[in-house]
């Protein structure tokens, strides 16, 4: 079969069958793998090369593998640190040490339980994505928990892609694949340090040639030139393409490569769940059905209740604890590379390997199925009610737009509404937009990082833009997209601290103004009244430090990415603040022989 007929075929599958599956509420992604088992070498037998199968779901996972890679900012890792490596490790730790431990029970060697446990202690990134995004559950908090934790497992994925030919080694003696290992780690560091040396400066090279085909020709040559280069010394495929990704997500050329892919980014994981579903090997499930639910349902029972066991600990609610427990049950796509890996290496047989990636594959065929039921549980017991759709925005355009009705948004909607200024205010959070339309606010619920709703808000027309949004990543967001699409509309922007302040100046938003500064200022000068110092004294004494702080934070923006010159410049700020104020403290005094202050002893 050519393959352009085998293309052909792949894309009637899904439009044929996929949208069954969405509007039995059952997500596209059990859509996609059914399709693929459908027209698989196990279903009718459409498309039955099982060599070029492989090499395609390969792929798959090298062009998912770069995209994840490509999320993982440093910036960003360092804003969610507390939930990626607190309640990411402790999840990937537990799991695996429970199914590790029940593997030697069952009579496997040590390093073949750590395969298994760190394996199906995985879930999948893109069918929980996914299944959030569906459902507009993104940015509640157990949306936001499931990302940072799926975030752990991606980096958490690095060293055993690495230590799996050691874990051979060890298991098998064999010196060559020591040597392997250790090749491996000297082309990964070497490859690290070449990539701000070498590939960032090429990159930037072809960038300035203005030439979009040309630049996204080089990304993808870096990507599958380091997954051959990984293959070629015995790694894993997927931990360069991996890599690769996570080497480009600080780079300036980030956000140029998310828009060029983007567009396939839910195409490419529709094949990959294809490619998947295609290589299950349905016999399995005729041969020894009991033995794999078994499996695949003892395997999510013990995930969900280590997950809900951790998100209680964190003083998370029971429905929260709940639906992260739930989402998180399935295995993931990393165990198909893992477990296929370990048993190229010998770490365990191909029946065991054949057998584990059946359990996970329908595991990611019970999950959006255990997700609905558990929905629709929600819903009639708790009297939970789902996420109604965006509102349409009508009406004649207003001068200003304020994007997030939350503390600060609803102070400066107050303001204008004293003065008569029309308004149009947005807000993601639709129980916050309940709660403030009982009291007669006009607001409209949906999402200021969606252009088209911005749009739909006449923000062409708009005179000014208040960015209130309290998630600092939804703000930045919302921030580069104002600016790219409307460079000329004034930004007045709430910044929650000062890295949000400089992640805001770097968008080129010039009007930010920190939540908790002025109030501080005021307590501050309170603080001095209190202590018996005039007004004037008083006023002086903050206005000094205010007209210092602002000046700093100017001066520390320049070299905030540097955390050696920003420490030895705050430094340099605290001993030449203490400076001002000795300078000023001759004033001080002569106001208060004056009788202007009196501080009390």
């Amino acid at each position: 079969m050519q393959l352009l007929q085998q293309v052909a075929i792949f894309l009637l599958a899904a439009v044929l069958i996929v949208p069954i599956f969405q509007r039995l509420k059952l997500g596209a992604v059990l859509g996609y793998l059914a399709s693929g088992m459908i027209i698989g070498p196990w279903g009718l037998g459409i498309v039955g090369a099982v060599d070029s199968t492989l090499q395609f779901s390969e792929f798959g996972v090298v062009l998912l593998l770069f995209l994840i890679g490509l999320e993982l900012e440093p910036r960003r890792l360092w804003t969610l640190r507390n939930s990626v490596f607190g309640l990411g490790g402790a999840q990937v730790a537990a799991t695996s040490i429970v199914i590790g431990l029940l593997a030697m029970v069952a009579g496997f060697s040590w390093q073949a339980a750590l395969i298994i446990g760190f394996g199906c202690a995985m879930s999948s990134t893109a069918l929980v994505m996914s299944s959030l995004a569906e459902r507009g559950q993104l940015l509640t908090r157990y949306g936001r928990e499931s990302f940072a934790i799926l975030l752990f497992q991606d980096l958490a994925v690095i060293p055993m892609l690495a230590l799996l030919p050691l874990l051979a080694a060890i298991q098998g003696h064999d010196g060559n694949r020591w040597l392997a290992t250790a090749k491996g780690i000297a082309i990964i560091a070497v490859f690290i340090a070449a990539s701000r040396l070498c590939i960032r400066p090429a990159l930037k090279f072809i960038a300035n040639n203005r030439s979009r085909e040309v630049f996204t020709a080089a990304a993808l040559l870096l990507v599958i030139g380091t997954a051959l280069i990984m293959e070629k010394i015995g790694l894993s495929m997927s931990l360069g393409a991996f890599l690769a990704g996570v080497l480009l997500a600080d780079s300036e050329f980030r956000h140029e490569l998310e828009a060029d892919i983007e567009p396939f980014k839910g195409l490419l994981l529709g094949l990959f769940f294809m490619a998947v579903g295609m290589s299950a090997n349905l016999m399995l499930v005729w041969q020894a059905p009991f033995l794999l639910f078994g499996l695949a349902l003892g395997m999510m029972l013990i995930k969900f209740a280590v997950m809900y066991a951790i998100s209680r600990a964190t003083s998370a609610s029971n429905d929260t604890a709940q639906r992260l427990a739930v989402a998180l049950a399935q295995g993931g796509e990393f165990a198909f590379v893992l477990f296929t890996a370990a048993a190229g290496l010998g770490v365990f047989d191909l029946a065991t390997s054949q057998m584990l990636i059946m359990a996970v594959t329908i595991s990611l065929l019970l999950a959006p199925l255990v997700m609905v039921a558990h929905d629709r549980l929600i819903s009639r017991w708790l009297d939970r009610t789902s996420v109604p759709e965006y509102d349409v925005i009508d009406g004649p355009a207003n001068p200003v737009i304020i994007a997030g009705f939350g503390r600060v948004g609803q102070i400066v909607a107050r303001v204008l509404r004293m003065c008569g200024i029309p308004f149009t205010a947005l807000e993601v959070n639709y129980q916050q937009v309940d709660f403030v339309r009982r009291f007669g606010s006009k607001i409209y619920f949906g999402d200021a990082t969606r252009l088209d709703l911005l749009l739909s808000a006449k923000i062409a027309e708009a005179k000014l833009f208040v960015l209130a949004i309290d998630d600092i990543e939804a703000s930045l967001k919302t921030a580069a997209l104002v600016r790219q699409h409307f460079p000329d509309l004034p930004i007045l922007a709430r910044a929650r601290n000062r890295t949000h302040h400089f992640r805001l100046r770097d968008l080129g938003v010039k009007m930010i103004y920190r939540e908790t500064f002025l109030t501080s200022v005021e307590v501050a000068r309170q603080a001095l009244l209190k202590l018996g110092f005039t007004d004037t004294v008083a006023e002086r004494a903050v206005t000094l430090f205010r007209k210092h702080d602002e000046e700093l934070i100017e001066v520390q923006h320049a070299v905030h990415q540097d955390e050696a010159k920003l420490i030895q410049n705050s430094r340099l700020a605290t001993e030449q603040l203490k400076s001002l104020f000795e300078a000023d403290t001759v004033n001080l005094l002569q106001d208060a022989k004056a009788g202007k202050a009196a501080p009390k002893k």
